[in-house]
């Protein structure tokens, strides 16, 4: 007697099709994190393109500093004052090996991953030197400055940094992945943002800067 053959199942096929084709709900977020910087660095090389052409400001940035000039009220300018004075010295720094520390979870991981993130910064603050000489953007009037501010204007150190610092948290948060991390995330990145932005309403530098 020949054995039954199972029962044919039409579905189990294009159901079993359907979970390879199905994309994955989460993504690895360091290589989120990675497409994100390579599209930022991208968008900075395409940047510095347009500005080395003449290093004059472009129609935008005229705009924007006489939009700021006349919009100074003593508090606006105290509160500006105290968020561009975070992406310089050692605030961002600190906040690099912070987040190293909080990605570790042995004492040689959290010093690696510290250690990691400040030679990220570094690099990148070494890229950004290089970039400002080469270019030698001048700043806006001297009459329109309400803060101190040396060197050429292209790129901004302080924006420079509060980016760099922003993705390596950002990036730090996403791979511990604690509750909340959308909330955090959110709010380191528009500190990234914010301290760029004072810098041009303080009128020391251009808006594509």
């Amino acid at each position: 007697m020949r054995p039954k053959a199972p029962p044919v199942r039409p579905l189990a096929g294009v159901m079993s099709v359907m979970s390879v084709m199905k994309p994955a709900r989460h993504r690895n977020p360091v290589v989120l994190a990675g497409g994100i910087g390579l599209g930022a660095w991208a968008a900075f090389a395409v940047l510095c393109l347009i500005v080395d052409g003449s290093g004059a400001p472009l129609p935008v940035d005229g705009s924007l500093l006489s939009w700021s000039a006349a919009r100074r009220p003593e508090v606006a300018v105290a509160v500006a004052r105290g968020l561009t004075a975070t992406g310089t010295d050692a605030f961002p720094y600190l906040l690099v090996v912070l987040a190293g520390l909080a990605v570790g979870r042995t004492a040689r991981q959290r010093t690696v991953a510290a250690a990691l993130g400040l030679v990220c910064l570094v690099a990148g603050q070494a890229a950004r030197h290089g970039v400002l000489e080469l270019i030698a953007r001048p700043r806006p009037p001297r009459q329109e400055w309400l803060t101190h501010a040396s060197n050429w204007s292209f790129p901004s150190g302080h924006a420079t940094t509060s980016a760099l610092v922003a993705g390596l948290v950002i990036m730090a948060v996403a791979v511990r992945a604690p509750r909340g991390r959308a909330a955090i995330c959110l709010v380191v990145g528009c500190w990234g943002v914010l301290v760029g932005l004072t810098r041009v309403y303080l009128g020391v530098h251009w808006f594509t800067d």
